[in-house]
């Protein structure tokens, strides 16, 4: 990754839209359809934009979709790629990088999970306070090898890395609508396969609350450029912690669960941009 493909593809962007997004939304796994409450948007497909990789998941879209959410203007991905495509980590961070060149200051990354807290239900959204990203402990970071002195600092401070004010935001706007929000930390795991019992029993006594197969590189990209940055899971399974148990889990029941807790997650989204300073 380079400065000049970060441009190239902000450029293009550029060329296609009047609007000057400040606020940028990545989309997970079923939750595309939340960028049609976008007003007055222009479609952009990713396989348009220089550099960047298409997604081949369902429940990913692959189109960027600029408007506005009332005064803000947005820029909301419809999916994303994962390492399990077989794509270098820092290929998942360049949406990111690109978007910090068209201006966009606040983050708001989504995706959908696996609940490990039995406090966790299908349909429940968890705001993320801290991840463990256990590809980037095994050196699956977006960072590595890149020439940093391009793009930002290498060693990126992550210790706030999921913006307090943006979550305590979050919660106003779900507790005076009524809606149960959740917090807890987020476990990025490699993928596409499933976790097997004995690797849940591991995530949970690790501190995990909910896992996924995404995020982590976009959040590191996010602040790296200085973005703040709210995580939001829609926890659309319990994945199965012992091998007398019969619950099974597929993409399937992801993206379905995911589609049910749209409505919900859409009013606390919006509800957060209207809100933004």
């Amino acid at each position: 990754m380079t400065r000049e493909q970060i441009e190239r593809a902000a450029a293009f962007i550029r060329g296609r839209t009047e609007y000057q997004p400040r606020v940028g939304v990545i989309l997970g796994s079923g939750l595309a359809d939340f960028a049609s409450s976008l007003e007055e948007p222009d479609v952009i497909p990713f396989d348009q934009v220089p550099h960047w990789t298409v997604p081949t998941v369902a429940g990913h879209p692959g189109r960027i979709v600029v408007g506005r959410a009332g005064s803000v203007p947005v820029m909301a991905l419809q999916g994303r790629s994962h390492l399990y495509e077989g794509h270098h980590p820092s290929a998942l961070g360049l949406p990111v990088w690109t978007m910090a060149a068209l201006g966009v200051t606040t983050l708001i990354v989504t995706n959908a999970a696996g609940g490990l807290n039995p406090q966790l239900r299908p349909g429940d959204l968890m705001l993320i306070r801290d991840h463990l990203n256990l590809p980037g402990m095994a050196g699956q970071n977006p960072l590595a090898g890149l020439q940093i002195e391009q793009l930002g600092p290498l060693f990126v401070e992550l210790g706030e890395a999921y913006d307090l004010e943006l979550r305590r935001l979050a919660m106003s706007v779900a507790n005076a609508a009524g809606l149960r929000l959740m917090q807890g930390v987020y476990a990025m795991v490699a993928g596409p396969s499933y976790e097997t019992p004995a690797e849940i029993h591991f995530l949970r006594s690790i501190g995990a609350d909910a896992v996924g197969m995404s995020t982590a590189p976009e959040v590191i990209v996010a602040c790296q450029m200085g973005m703040r940055v709210l995580g939001i899971s829609c926890i659309t399974n319990v994945p199965q912690a012992t091998l007398e148990e019969e619950a099974r889990v597929s993409h399937e029941e992801v993206l379905s669960s995911a589609a049910a807790a749209l409505p919900r997650f859409a009013k606390i989204v919006l509800g957060v941009l209207e809100r933004l300073p």
